[in-house]
């Protein structure tokens, strides 16, 4: 046989890397086509483009992260979750992706896990102002509001003017308790000058000092100047729902739930309002629609397991309410209810065990408020209105 020359050689060589070649060049398109797309906010096109690419590298940390980026954009968080964590399951040093998961997850109404994330982003980059700024912003909705004061006011001492940071250290030093802090702040922004932040914190103000016609006239300003301000909308209705304007109050929760479908607190308000309306079934949405933001709290599973009392189904009532006595002992209305369950279902020696701990309960309580009236009727499921502040499981 003879032997093939040099130039023949390379030419059979070419020919056969080729194919690959080709499919390289194909892919580099492909996601340059997709990152295009993205950037003109095309995002149905954009996620098609990344699903493509990714079908032949699913190992590409890149178009992951992007991916999860525009499925983000689109609301579609829980698959924007799955791209982000298939990405750092790939490269864990990913921060930018880290911290990407964690807004998806705070959007998805998962604050608790958002905030596992970003305590490890924060570690990592102390000075990533965002980070520490949702970090904080979680903390706030957990209940857990002097964590995010610790948080947030290093950054306001060292940036005074960033509007941001002074409205969430504001708001969470109210529902902290630290009022006059609140109020120190509070008068440095009056002298920037009127501003929707500004109203919001003072009618967030007056609520926790209980004057709801003040607080509901600043946060109707407050709306007014800035509807897509947050927690704007659930306060206003927090203010409206203790004059007694039942529909407005439930319209504002709706308007709160347009922007935030997944805030615990507007869900639970709401579901109340609807059940003082009698529209059972709506409201037992909005309470699982709460339970299932935060699984496990006693609020919300309260206001699920009486509400199945109230219809009648007093084993399913049982089985919710065993949950919230087991999670929170104290909590009275949740023993006044799961006696009365205990009655139906024919197991009095139950239901005389939970009349023991509801009087008991309601002595510790008188102990506690000298001269305030025994409450012996049994709690009908609507949360008590103080201050923003909810340190205590009785109250969504």
């Amino acid at each position: 046989m003879t032997p093939l020359a040099p130039i023949a050689l390379l030419l059979l060589t070419v020919q056969a890397e080729s194919p690959a070649a080709a499919r390289a060049t194909e892919l580099r398109a492909l996601f340059a086509e997709a990152v295009r797309l993205q950037q003109a906010h095309n995002l149905d096109a954009a996620a098609e483009a990344y699903g493509r690419f990714l079908k032949d590298q699913p190992r590409n940390v890149e178009a992951l992260s992007n991916l999860g980026a525009v499925l983000t954009a689109q609301g579609r968080y829980e698959d924007a979750i799955a791209r982000y964590r298939e990405a750092l399951g790939l490269d864990p040093a990913r921060t930018a992706v880290r911290l990407n998961l964690a807004l998806a997850l705070e959007k998805a109404g998962r604050p608790a896990d958002a905030a596992t994330e970003l305590e490890r982003v924060v570690a990592e980059a102390p000075q990533n102002r965002n980070a520490v700024v949702l970090l904080a912003e979680c903390r706030a909705r957990l209940g857990e509001p002097a964590r995010a004061v610790a948080l947030l006011t290093p950054l306001h001492e060292r940036d005074p003017a960033d509007r941001a940071v002074t409205y969430l250290l504001g708001y969470s030093l109210l529902e902290d308790k630290q009022v006059e802090r609140s109020k120190v702040l509070l008068d440095r922004v009056l002298r920037d000058g009127e501003s929707a932040e500004t109203h919001l914190l003072m009618g967030a103000m007056k609520l926790s000092a209980g004057d709801y016609p003040a607080a509901r006239d600043d946060l109707r300003r407050a709306a007014g100047m800035n509807p897509g301000l947050p927690m704007v909308h659930f306060l206003l209705g927090r203010a409206l729902m203790n004059v007694g304007d039942g529909p407005d109050a439930a319209e504002e929760f709706r308007r709160e739930l347009a922007a935030r479908p997944n805030d615990y607190d507007a869900n639970l308000f709401l579901g109340v309002l609807l059940k003082q309306d009698n529209a059972l079934e709506d409201a037992m949405a909005r309470f699982e629609k709460a339970a299932s933001l935060r699984p496990g709290d006693p609020a919300a599973l309260y206001q699920v397991g009486a509400l199945r009392l109230q219809r009648g189904e007093a084993d399913g009532a049982r089985e919710v309410l065993e949950r919230v006595v087991a999670a929170a002992p104290d909590f009275l209305e949740a023993h006044v209810s799961l006696a009365l369950v205990y009655y139906r279902l024919k197991r009095r020696a139950d239901g005389d065990r939970h009349r023991q701990i509801v009087q008991e309960l309601e002595r510790r309580r008188q102990a506690e408020q000298p001269g305030a009236r025994a409450g012996g009727e049994a709690y009908r499921g609507e949360p008590r209105l103080p201050a923003p502040a909810r340190k205590d499981p009785r109250q969504p």
